[in-house]
């Protein structure tokens, strides 16, 4: 029996409803792409295309390549099906996953230094895909995008990561100067500036109310 499909399974069908590629190929395109919203597939993609074709979504012959051959991966008619059918599911819940934020989580065991140096990390990191993915968007308006159908997509998409990376970029700065307030990383609990954040957070939780689902 064939495993069963995941999420990045049909992250790697939905680059072969785009057109074929090659392995290489597909992970040269996750790069530029997929691991700004699902960076799990970046991992399987040389497992994920096999995996489709054992489900009979994907087909695969080899193409000579200079002096070598690669498999080339296509899509059929039932994983163009499959595809569609999966459009219509609830996604996942969104999660992030931020190992300097588990630095946080746990920072009594180290010191303040250690854990400004982990969020000063976080922040680099944040300011670098920032201009990856504006570096990347700014290149359509010149004619630059790959697939110019798909150009309306790939833009609001950009909008979304170019919030998150600058959301974290002005939060890192907002709880350095929170931490800098600190003279250690454990012990402090609830302080007058600690109950000042809650009592914030409390606050606009009563000014938002509770957020509706559409």
């Amino acid at each position: 029996m064939a495993p069963r499909l995941t999420t990045s399974s049909y992250a790697i069908l939905a680059l072969l409803a785009i057109q074929p590629w090659t392995a290489y190929e597909l992970t040269q395109q996750a790069t530029r792409s997929l691991r700004f919203a699902w960076p799990k597939s970046e991992r399987l993609l040389y497992s994920e295309p096999k995996k489709l074709v054992d489900h009979g979504l994907a087909t695969t012959h080899d193409k000579p390549i200079g002096k070598r051959t690669r498999a080339v991966y296509t899509i059929t008619g039932e994983g163009r099906a499959a595809l569609q059918a999966w459009m219509t599911t609830s996604p996942e819940p969104p999660a992030l996953e931020a190992e300097a934020l588990l630095r946080l989580l746990f920072a009594e065991n180290g010191s303040t230094d250690d854990l400004i140096s982990a969020l000063d990390t976080m922040a680099r990191d944040a300011a670098e895909m920032y201009e990856q993915v504006a570096t990347i968007n700014s290149g359509y308006l010149d004619g630059r995008h790959p697939f110019p159908e798909r150009t309306h997509l790939s833009a609001l998409f950009a909008t979304f990561q170019l919030e998150l990376f600058d959301l974290m970029m002005k939060w890192v700065e907002y709880a350095k100067a929170e931490i800098a307030t600190w003279p250690d990383t454990e012990g402090l609990g609830m302080t007058d500036r600690t109950e000042a954040i809650l009592n914030s957070i409390k606050e606009r939780q009563s000014v938002l109310g509770p957020h509706e689902t559409p």
